[in-house]
């Protein structure tokens, strides 16, 4: 059975069960034609499928009369940033996030560096069902390499006006960082260190084998624990493969929680900027607390990183993101990005002189649970078609 999953955000599968050349050139060749012309950023996550996978992105826009510029390993927040800065017409970040090794993806952008809204997704689904149709030898698309994509979006994070680079630098924070052998390993420990801190590397290394499993929740990071009081470290960073998740670990070597990198983040920019957060539906409501304590509104969106974007927008949030770690910054772009994260929680604990192990003892304790159910053999579209059936007649309550 095919493992090919389509959603708002992309396509992703085990590659050589699902995701086949032939399915990436038919969703890229119906994103081509949604594009319609122009340039296209395209980069990757570490994974060893990911060369493969990009080459035939990489041939099918060009073969579609498109250009093509590629950013290469780079988180999938550097993919959305490149896009708007160099006002590219489209982006693909190769990347199956915190799927296993076997697993890649699309994950497909809009003009603006966003994951495409569900009508913009509608609208490149028309273009599926079409036969391809591929431009002659005199208008092919041209492929350039653009090595400062990376380098860029770091520096961008360290100039935040809400970031004092110096006052971090004067901490010495002494941070042990897990980058799952993933995209991370390309930037984090340099981030790091540009911030003034002692580096501690753990899964650092540019295989892009995946050393556990690479989901960041505190199961999967018994070992990262444990090297945090090994090593004294003040705390410890964690990413998923294509960065967008940050989850960290205390002084103590405790989980803070993913629900809590958002609740952190919400909190020192709503106390430095006026104005509203959002987040998703799976996010702890310590999110809300820290809204009114800052004399400020929190917001609810469907889950998905598009439905928080569309939202935030509406509501001209100054920050936002979900449950998972995702800190969404807009000042910046509109995507999560664990970089930006990493500054705020840097920024947190050196405002506030006190430890990530004080800081989450001063949060509230709500708790929720989050489960998995593997259905084997089931189609997943196939149960949410008949529930949306079933419930048509009802009002749907997703704020």
């Amino acid at each position: 059975m095919s493992t090919l999953m389509v959603s708002i955000s992309g396509i992703r599968g085990i590659v050589g069960s699902g995701l086949d050349p032939e399915v990436i050139v038919k969703y890229t060749s119906a994103y081509a034609e949604f594009v319609g012309k122009g340039k296209v950023v395209v980069g990757r996550d570490a994974r060893i499928t990911g060369e493969m996978v990009n080459q035939i992105v990489t041939g099918t826009l060009l073969a579609k009369g498109l250009d093509v510029i590629d950013i290469g390993i780079c988180p999938t927040p550097t993919v959305q940033y490149t896009v708007k800065t160099l006002q590219a017409h489209g982006g693909i970040a190769i990347s199956a996030s915190h799927n296993p090794n076997e697993w890649n993806a699309l994950k497909l952008l809009n003009s603006t560096g966003q994951f495409m809204s569900p009508d913009e997704h509608q609208e490149m689904k028309k273009y599926l069902d079409v036969e391809n149709k591929f431009v002659d030898w005199t208008s092919i698309g041209k492929r350039t390499v653009y090595t400062e994509g990376l380098m860029n979006h770091i520096n961008a994070v360290l100039s935040l006006p809400i970031i004092d680079l110096e006052k971090i630098k004067t901490k010495k924070f002494r941070v042990l960082v897990d980058c799952v052998n993933g995209a991370g390993a390309y930037c984090i420990p340099d981030l790091l260190r540009m911030f003034g801190c002692e580096v501690i590397e753990m899964n650092c290394e540019k295989t892009g084998i995946f050393p556990r499993l690479p989901e960041p929740l505190p199961e999967n990071l018994v070992e990262t624990m444990k090297a945090v009081k090994t090593h004294n470290a003040d705390f410890a960073l964690v990413v998923d493969p294509d960065v967008d998740r940050l989850v960290l670990i205390t002084d103590k070597g405790e989980p803070f929680g993913e629900e809590n990198t958002i609740t952190l983040a919400a909190d020192f920019v709503l106390n430095k900027t006026k104005g509203n957060v959002v987040v998703n539906l799976s996010t702890s409501r310590s999110v809300e607390d820290v809204a009114k304590k800052n004399n400020s509104e929190a917001f609810r969106s469907p889950v998905g990183e598009a439905n928080v974007v569309q939202k935030m927008k509406e509501v001209a949030a100054v920050i936002g993101g979900e449950g998972s770690g995702g800190v969404i910054y807009p000042a910046l772009h509109y995507g999560r990005d664990a970089l930006i994260g990493i500054a705020f929680t840097l920024q947190y604990l050196a405002d506030s002189g006190k430890k990530l192990s004080a800081i989450k003892d001063e949060l509230p304790n709500y708790f929720i649970s989050k489960k998995k159910i593997d259905l084997k053999g089931v189609s997943p579209d196939e149960i949410i078609n008949i529930l949306v059936d079933k419930y048509s007649k009802e009002k749907i309550n997703t704020e």
